[in-house]
């Protein structure tokens, strides 16, 4: 079994890696370990705990910037940010429940790393569209830094944007500026009842293209939900001009009041929906909006008990289905066919993770462009080694 490394400082990080690198060892790179068994299954000397590297190093609320280090619990930034008012504008889901571990126990680095963003991804962008800078170190235990406390221009490498969704294997964090906004008065949500996958992501595709400002669309079995924020007026104002729109769909229409429609979203946002077996297999799966009933049709007449909902107005799939020996990747991955998309293998057994890609397989070229920078960060391997294929 892996020894842990715990270290207290970035000077003790920069240590640890320095060490391993000295000694050949491989690390494990945690934060608060919530993500562990997304990817593929790791066999390292040493776990790297990041959680001792942790707390609030800056928060400038007027800056619209909060500036932690890298073992801060998501609860804790969020905790922060809703005393002024704030929120991280990308969502951050929490994946713990769904890869059986407890509610509430990532890092906000963690979900940077990964790349993860919830329901508003489609009108705030991704997590790396939120990455200010960064510091950490390098597999040639080199300390570096990126970026800074503001949105600017960028010239050369953009390194927050190539860190974001490399899930460790390149360098460790120790400290993040991320931009934050401030929180809606009001969330108020529109519900479309009775619509077909087709019929739904047609009239989401509608939303987003209308002037209304909808920062959220999501489908789930006979309900379609459009997500209007901002101060009561205006929210008003648009949810009956979004009505007005979506008449011609046939479909009866409910609303959700800010409390509901927060809860809602978080569970959205949470993949909650998916009411998949412990043991279930869950996959994610991201598509031009338009193609996903068309890829969902193909996997359910291969796998009728597959069960799904949409979110980013049709361009995110999540799929969840019986336990298999190989995920049922090649049905997945086939049904995308060739108009465009990629998908992740979100949760399976290790056994399952370790004989399949969990990873979306790259094209030759892509895949030798990220070979070669793995070998500029980490030449000898250092982080996850494995864990992304």
């Amino acid at each position: 079994m892996a020894g842990t490394i715990k270290p207290r400082s970035p000077e003790e990080l920069r240590q640890a890696v320095e060490w391993a690198l000295n000694d050949g060892k491989t690390l494990d790179v945690r934060g608060q370990g919530s993500k562990i068994a997304l990817g593929r299954p790791m066999t390292c000397d040493q776990v790297l705990d990041l959680s001792g590297i942790s707390g609030i190093v800056d928060y400038a609320p007027e800056e619209l910037v909060v500036t932690l280090r890298a073992g801060t619990p998501m609860r804790d930034v969020e905790a922060l940010l809703a005393q002024r008012n704030q929120m991280l504008a990308f969502e951050p889901p929490d994946l713990g429940p769904l890869l059986g571990r407890e509610a509430g126990q990532g890092t906000l680095v963690g979900a940077v790393m990964g790349n993860l963003a919830g329901p508003r991804r489609l009108s705030a962008g991704a997590a790396r569209d939120h990455l200010l800078g960064f510091s950490g170190v390098n597999g040639r235990g080199e300390i570096f830094k990126s970026g800074g406390k503001v949105m600017k221009n960028v010239t050369g490498y953009d390194l927050s944007k190539l860190l974001a969704g490399s899930w460790g294997t390149l360098a460790v964090l120790d400290q993040v500026s991320v931009k934050v906004l401030p929180a809606p008065d009001q969330t108020r949500t529109l519900m479309l009842l009775g619509l077909a996958d087709d019929a739904a992501v047609k009239a989401m595709c509608a939303a987003l293209g209308s002037p209304h400002e909808v920062s959220g669309a999501a489908h789930l079995p006979g309900r379609t939900a459009l997500r209007i924020e901002g101060v009561a007026p205006s929210v008003e104002a648009r949810l009956k001009a979004l009505r007005e729109l979506l008449t011609e769909t046939g479909a009866r229409m409910e609303e959700l009041g800010t409390l509901e429609s927060r809860s809602f979203w978080r569970e959205v946002r949470d993949v909650a929906p998916l009411k998949a077996t412990p043991d279930g297999v869950v996959w994610k799966i991201s598509c031009p909006p338009t193609e996903g009933p068309a890829i969902v049709a193909r996997i359910k007449a291969q796998r009728p008990a597959a069960e799904t909902f949409y979110d980013w107005s049709g361009g995110l799939i999540w799929l969840a289905l019986p336990p298999s020996a190989d995920a049922d990747h090649a049905i997945v991955r086939g049904a995308i066919g060739a108009k465009g998309g990629h998908a992740t293998l979100i949760r399976a057994t290790e056994a399952v993770r370790a004989s399949v890609p969990v990873f979306q397989p790259q094209p030759a070229a892509l895949a030798a462009l990220a070979s070669r920078v793995k070998e500029s960060f980490d030449p000898k391997r250092l982080f996850n080694p494995g864990r992304m294929g």
